[in-house]
């Protein structure tokens, strides 16, 4: 099996292997901080940590480019933490099991962290590097990116010197981005109330499984199943006919990744548990129908529990299952201005049963605010209705594309240089931090470029071998390109 190490261009794959050994989920990347801090120290670079977690890097130019404009190579230091159910692993102090698979490399049941482990890779590979041509160089890692861009929110204006800023988390080789949606938090808070069980006397967990899942941004408008969304509908048309007395709802596990599983416990009398298998096949056929293409896999499961000493009471449960069935998901509006890009989205990404609520947990996303705010009306409405609270939080701007941008065609004519063919202009409905960098740095001209990675965020993520090469070779280019700063 050929090792990661020994793929083209080695340094990067050097650096993504590290990467990989050393555990980085969202909110416990200090271990993996503390490696690249002591290595850098090590090689004399500056290395500066910010008060809230964030690495800066500053490289001097090469011979004969001091006079160039200062680059910023950035990527986020944290990967998004996802498993297969039937996967052993704590990404707190598991490495990723990472393999190459002919032209992919993958990991063992669980993300890879290409999304933005690649990114990552790159910048240290070139920090470390005593061949390739730059100028000025820094190289700024954020904390946090997939949970909540803590370390973007944070970053200081006069932290960076840079004219140019390099993100290298783009997902698609042969496009180069030059905008991005924003978004926000939106949770809407069911009030619970509970009573004794009236006429149940059979209890299960009902759990549906075997979805795609994905990035909440980048794969929202494929049309594959949510399994909240699903598990509700299931509520929705058959609860009262199979007199379904509900405990629990719980589905997803991060507000930014598309459902894959969800899981009801429930119960209802026995002599209606033939009638509940003969729904539960019924609706599994419809929605694999309905998903042939996009989503062909889903499965529901039944498991026998012991009886639970109370359910929900007849009004809160019809409140949520009618919330739930009710609320948005998915794509809501494409963008008029970029043709094929989503402009407005709404992910259900985790239900969690508490005591006093049943919270549910959304991500929108927008690429322009009215959009945004539109579908925070649709939830505060929706909220209103069911007598529940909703709060939003976590609000970033996007990155508003700049046609006149110099680095864009720097990269543009560098990438037609190399390939010999235009590569796509492109905005991508996702999360970019570089719509924050654009407070404390307004004026620093921004590009983001990556290799392909398919199916981030979810355990079937994996990153195209060639297209990683082909990365590294157009950000060496445009790093030798860079100009002289305006005299």
């Amino acid at each position: 099996m050929t090792a990661l190490n020994q793929l083209y261009p080695q340094p990067l794959w050097q650096w993504f292997e590290q990467i990989c050994a050393i555990p980085h989920p969202s909110k416990f990347e200090q271990a993996l901080s503390q490696h690249i801090q002591d290595w850098a120290a090590a090689q004399g670079l500056n290395v500066v940590e910010d008060k809230v977690g964030n690495l800066i890097i500053k490289k001097p130019a090469t011979a004969g480019m001091e006079n160039c404009q200062g680059v910023v190579l950035q990527a986020h230091i944290d990967m998004v933490p996802q498993k297969n159910a039937d996967k052993e692993h704590d990404f707190e102090t598991d490495p990723i099991e990472a393999y190459v698979d002919g032209e992919w490399v993958k990991a063992k049941g669980t993300t890879l962290g290409a999304d933005n482990g690649i990114g990552m890779a790159s910048a240290l590979a070139v920090l470390a590097s005593t061949d390739i041509k730059h100028g000025p160089l820094e190289v700024l890692l954020t904390i946090d990116e997939e949970a909540g861009m803590t370390g973007a929110f944070g970053l200081e204006a006069g932290m960076l010197e840079g004219d140019i800023l390099i993100n290298t988390d783009s997902e698609q080789e042969g496009e180069i981005y030059m905008g991005c949606a924003g978004g926000v938090d939106g949770q809407i808070s069911v009030p619970m109330s509970w009573q004794a069980p009236e006429q149940s006397n059979a209890s299960f967990r009902l759990t549906l499984s075997g979805l795609k899942g994905g990035h909440s941004g980048v794969n929202i408008h494929l049309g594959r199943g949510n399994a909240n969304k699903l598990l509700a509908r299931f509520l929705f048309e058959y609860a009262d006919d199979l007199a379904i007395e509900l405990v629990e709802f719980s589905g997803g596990s991060l507000r930014n990744a598309i459902p894959r599983e969800a899981n009801i416990v429930i119960m209802l009398p026995t002599e209606n548990v033939a009638s509940l298998n003969n729904a539960l096949d019924a609706f599994q056929a419809i929605v694999r129908s309905e998903l042939s293409i996009a989503d062909p896999d889903m499965l529901l499961t039944l498991e026998t529990l012991a009886t639970p000493a109370k359910v929900m009471s007849e009004t809160a449960q019809n409140t949520l299952i009618d919330l739930l069935h009710a609320c948005p998901n998915g794509v809501t509006r494409m963008s008029d201005e970029v043709e094929g890009v989503t402009e407005t989205s709404l992910n259900v990404g985790v239900i969690s049963t508490h005591e006093e609520e049943v919270n549910v947990l959304c991500l929108i996303r927008s690429l322009i605010d009215s959009g945004r705010k539109e579908i925070e009306g649709r939830l505060t409405s929706l909220a209103n209705l069911s007598n529940a609270g909703v709060e939003f939080s976590g609000a970033y701007p996007g990155w508003k594309p700049d046609n006149s941008s110099p680095v864009m065609e720097i990269v543009r004519a560098t990438y037609n240089d190399i390939y010999k063919k235009d590569p796509t202009i492109m905005v991508i409905h996702a999360g970019l931090e570089c719509g924050l960098f654009k407070e404390p740095y307004p004026l620093m001209d921004m590009v983001s470029i990556g290799p392909t990675i398919r199916f981030p965020h979810s355990p079937d993520e994996k990153v195209n071998v060639t297209t990683v090469g082909q990365y590294w070779e157009l950000l060496l280019a445009v790093l030798a390109n860079i100009p002289p700063k305006a005299a």
